[in-house]
């Protein structure tokens, strides 16, 4: 089924790209697509079956001494006039966890939406798009490292409704919107969540900094309030910095006539990147985060977690390659080893390859 699927996907584009060439009133046609795979080692050897599975908490890696298969992506782009459409689909594993909470996920829709511009300072967005919250992002080969932090496993996915991306002049921008509770692609007379997002940098867009916002009820039962903030800083050609933060509150009743109780969990991570030459460079990332209310939902709890994470990054044109060394070390007894005892830190190696067009 899934070839079948596939095999149309590039018969229809390769339609599409032909009229694109072929009609001189089209507008301009994009294809562009990326595919990864790993291996992934945890030296506590967890059991099969075990929880956090494979001692894996965050997001797409969870499994242990096994060859797997990531996402395949291929998104296409259409502008015409002040118009626009984007297609972005997703298979595979990776596309199946993003897209969680939509049916028949193996083939998944990452983002699926269409523009207006009324302006050249306006465009407004309807559909499903990624969410702006936080530094890292779902496509593999944006990351330069391959294993998810805490803050984007645990932070919104994705985002269902409309939005305006209004320029402020300058480097300077604001993004507001309205969309479905958080990760929901259909939600029928459920409430709807504000978007927020304010973006500025410096005029040789070295530095830039960008404050965000997703606020709203979930359903009757849980409101959800997360703030955001991302800096960036290019100080040489070959090293860079990023800093994220991110507090999450959350309140829940268990019923619509109770008081709602309060809890927060909150993290930050810096990143360090450095390219050595045009083939090789290398990334240290350092996460804390803090889930004192235990809002993860995880069996053994992660109150107090750092994680440390090294990566190399080898570029042969558009393929990198990606050993990574990652330590999460839990102020309790939050992993699992191969007895099935409880342990406070868990390290895992990691070999990935990615791969774009």
């Amino acid at each position: 089924m899934l070839q079948k699927l596939l095999a149309t996907g590039v018969v229809a584009c390769t339609a599409v790209c032909t009229y694109a060439q072929d009609s001189t009133k089209a507008g301009t046609f994009t294809l562009s697509g990326n595919a990864d795979a790993y291996y992934r080692y945890n030296f506590s050897k967890p059991p099969v079956g075990g929880d956090p599975k494979y001692n894996s908490i965050t997001s797409f890696t969870k499994s242990h001494n096994s060859f797997e298969l990531g996402m395949a992506s291929l998104k296409a782009e259409y502008t015409k006039g002040k118009a626009g459409v984007v297609a972005d689909l997703g298979f595979g594993n990776r596309a199946e966890e993003f897209a969680y909470n939509d049916a028949n996920t193996r083939l998944a829709i990452k983002q699926l939406y269409v523009t207006y511009s009324p302006s050249s300072a306006v465009k407004l967005t309807l559909g499903s798009w990624a969410t702006h919250v936080g530094y890292e992002v779902l496509d593999p080969y944006l990351n330069r490292n391959y294993s998810m932090s805490y803050m984007f496993s645990f932070g919104p996915f994705s985002h269902t409704g409309v939005k305006a991306d209004i320029s402020l002049g300058g480097t300077s921008s604001l993004m507001l919107g309205v969309a479905n509770p958080t990760d929901l692609r259909s939600a029928n007379s459920a409430p709807k969540t504000f978007l927020g997002q304010f973006a500025t940098g410096s005029v040789n867009g070295k530095y830039k900094a960008y404050l965000n916002f997703v606020g709203g009820k979930q359903n009757d039962l849980r409101k959800v309030i997360q703030g955001d903030v991302v800096l960036t800083g290019a100080f040489t050609s070959q090293f860079s910095l990023a800093l994220n933060g991110t507090l999450q509150n959350v309140k829940t009743r268990p019923a619509i006539a109770d008081p709602y109780t309060s809890g927060t969990w909150w993290g930050a991570a810096g990143y360090a990147n450095y390219d050595f030459n045009s083939w090789f460079g290398a990334t240290a990332r350092l996460e804390y985060v803090k889930d004192k209310d235990n809002l993860f939902a995880l069996t053994h709890g992660i109150n107090h977690v750092w994680v440390p994470t090294i990566s190399a990054n080898f570029k042969i044109d558009n393929l990198t390659i990606i050993p990574e060394f990652r330590l999460d070390a839990a102020k309790n007894n939050a992993f699992e080893k191969s007895d099935g005892t409880l342990t406070k830190s868990s390290s895992t190696l990691l070999l990935a390859a990615t791969y774009h067009f």
